[in-house]
């Protein structure tokens, strides 16, 4: 009987299926590094009961349907870098998994963070520049290329990117914020749908694999030259970084590593409902913030459990990988409000442990400045979490700024949303934008001209914060909202009709808008009132406004008028140093001097002045 129970045991354990290993999360990680422990992700198949060894590895703990485990590895301090593998043992066999120790980027000219001396430029890249063709219909993706439609990848990579970094350099800006380079999926998304007809993930917010870059822009040595490229021309790179979800395509939503990896699942989940006001009110209920926090966006996108501890673990590692893998010199972070708070903390605080240069700048996407400041690091919110995030996005003076330059509103709209900067922890290091990728281009608002986005730039580049400008809208590019806000640059592409990289292949109008920019940029560059003066409102009525930057002995006086007819407006002076007699002359070449205390300017109709003290 007995040698019966033997021969049973053998003939189910011979059957037994020898374990896989498809996947290890983080693949490697910089000797030297902090955190050297970390939590690894396996993923395979028939993994259940294993048993880890090598590579220094600690607990481990299984995931979900035998396919996951996690892994607790310490990385000694010294460490040399190499291969560490790690063995994965069950009953029916073993395999083996590779991570690397990886030597770590020396810290030169790297993860160096921005301020408002700096000017950042948006780019998407598959919309920007084709500078590899070889890879623009790769095998692994066939059949998603079209630039005819406006939601299939259309070829630009971050070759292309790096090809045009001396364009970027001419123009002024001293940062480029890349949208995610993520791989996204291989398919067509059937969820999501333009024109009655399925759409690609070509934008990078749809992540199938958060370690690996799409083959659709390139490989991650590209991007890692990509951004030395950049440095090299002392320009700093800012990556993008989802937190918030997955694609809907990502493996995981089919069999996620832990039972609460996302909250709910494809076929059972709640819809996002956008309610982010919600959050700060001390009058919601927590079921009133739930759809908020674990809805899925758009009621497609997989919404992640960053109460799940194993999810937040993944998170902040993969973020403080990218920065560590790449040199890059802030992050970009997506859709902040719908993630709790203290996981911000958390994650925030992982990154700068390892990268204390690195900011982290957040989208929050509302108008109102109480809502976008309660995310804002720097003090503790009534819930007593301090987000630890940087600096957001200065939502509420953008929809200003469209209201007044190109729907001619007035501009007592702009001193108001300034008037609220004392709810930030520092409204000094909001990022200023007047367009990106998720809203219509300026030029494509009802009645806004060539002049009005002059105008926008103007006030974009003299108020406090750091400015961003979004690829295409030095040359007024249009668009209505997306995908049409998207277009390609022309130019960035074998074979296109013109070429606006160029100053020969621009319109006169275009030429007139870089030239106006660039210029800008340049004063910009030379006055460090501009960068990071105090703020002083001077006036305010009905159809102008005006205030000062001080910087030391640096000063400069901004005028925005948006009434009908040309008007003489009298701006005290009070408080802002300009002595008596004092010229100020503006970049149009007008000249004003101090005579009692004020200056006398006469104002076009719809005109801004930026005027500098000689």
């Amino acid at each position: 009987m007995k040698c019966q129970v033997c021969f049973l045991v053998a003939g189910l354990l011979c059957r037994a299926a020898s374990p896989v290993v498809t996947k290890v999360e983080p693949p490697d990680w910089p000797a030297g590094a902090h955190p050297t422990s970390l939590r690894l992700l396996i993923t395979g198949e028939n993994l259940t009961g294993a048993r880890v060894s090598g590579c220094h590895a600690g607990e481990v703990t299984p995931g979900a349907s035998g396919r996951y485990l996690f892994i607790e590895l310490s990385i000694a301090a010294g460490a040399p870098p190499g291969a560490c593998d790690l063995t994965i043992a069950t009953p029916a066999g073993t395999a083996s998994a590779r991570f690397t120790i990886a030597a770590p980027l020396q810290p030169e000219h790297r993860f160096q963070g921005f301020s408002p001396d700096d000017v950042i430029y948006l780019i998407m890249p598959d919309r920007f520049a084709d500078g590899d063709p070889g890879n623009d219909d790769p095998p692994i993706s066939h059949g998603l290329l079209d630039r005819s439609r406006p939601r299939y990848y259309h070829g630009g990579d971050l070759a292309g990117v790096e090809q045009k970094l001396p364009y970027l350099q001419s123009l002024g800006v001293t940062s480029v914020w890349l949208t995610p380079v993520y791989d996204n999926a291989n398919r067509l998304n059937e969820r999501e749908r333009y024109d009655d007809k399925p759409v690609v993930d070509y934008h990078g917010y749809g992540a199938v694999d958060f370690y690996a870059v799409d083959e659709h822009l390139g490989t991650l040595a590209d991007l890692r030259q990509l951004v030395d490229s950049a440095h090299g021309r002392s320009l700093k790179l800012i990556l993008d970084n989802v937190c918030n979800h997955t694609g809907p395509y990502h493996p995981w939503v089919q069999s996620p590593p832990t039972a609460t990896w996302y909250h709910g699942t494809e076929a059972q989940h709640i819809n996002e409902t956008w309610q982010i006001q919600t959050l700060p009110d001390p009058h919601a209920t927590p079921e009133m913030k739930r759809s908020t926090l674990d809805g899925w966006f758009a009621n497609i996108l997989p919404d992640l459990n960053q109460d799940d501890p194993e999810v937040a673990r993944y998170l902040i590692q993969n973020t403080v990988w990218w920065v560590g893998a790449t040199g890059s010199d802030a992050i970009r972070e997506d859709t902040v409000p719908y993630v709790p708070r203290t996981f911000w903390r958390d994650w925030t605080h992982g990154i700068h442990a390892v990268y204390p240069r690195v900011p982290v700048v957040g989208e929050v996407f509302d108008g109102d400045p109480a809502l976008t400041s309660f995310f804002q690091g720097g003090r503790t919110g009534f819930d007593g979490v301090d987000t630890g995030i940087d600096t957001v996005f200065d939502f509420p003076l953008f929809f200003a700024i469209r209201r007044t330059f190109a729907h001619h509103q007035s501009p007592a709209e702009l001193a108001h949303v300034l008037a609220h900067d004392a709810l930030y922890p520092d409204a000094s290091r909001l990022v200023t934008f007047l367009g990106n990728h998720d809203v219509p281009r300026f030029m494509s608002e009802e009645g806004a001209t060539a002049d009005d986005l002059k105008r926008a730039f103007t006030f974009l580049l003299s108020v406090r914060g750091t400015p961003l400008i979004y690829y295409g809208d030095e040359i007024g590019m249009r668009g209505g909202p997306d995908p049409d806000n998207r277009h390609d640059f022309p130019g960035g592409w074998p074979g296109d009709p013109r070429n606006a990289f160029e100053a020969s292949g621009r319109t006169a109008e275009e030429n007139g808008i870089f030239d106006h920019l660039q210029r800008l940029l340049a004063v910009r560059r030379q006055h460090a009132a501009l960068r990071h003066g105090a703020m002083m409102d001077l006036l305010l009525n009905e159809h102008a406004y005006a205030f000062a930057r001080v910087s030391g002995e640096d000063r400069a006086v901004i005028i925005a008028h948006e009434g009908a007819e040309e008007e003489a407006l009298r701006i005290p002076l009070a408080g802002t140093g300009l002595r008596e007699g004092a010229v100020l002359r503006s970049m149009s070449g007008k000249t004003v001097r101090v005579a009692g205390g004020r200056i006398e300017v006469r104002m076009p109709a719809r005109g801004v002045e930026l005027m500098l003290a000689e």
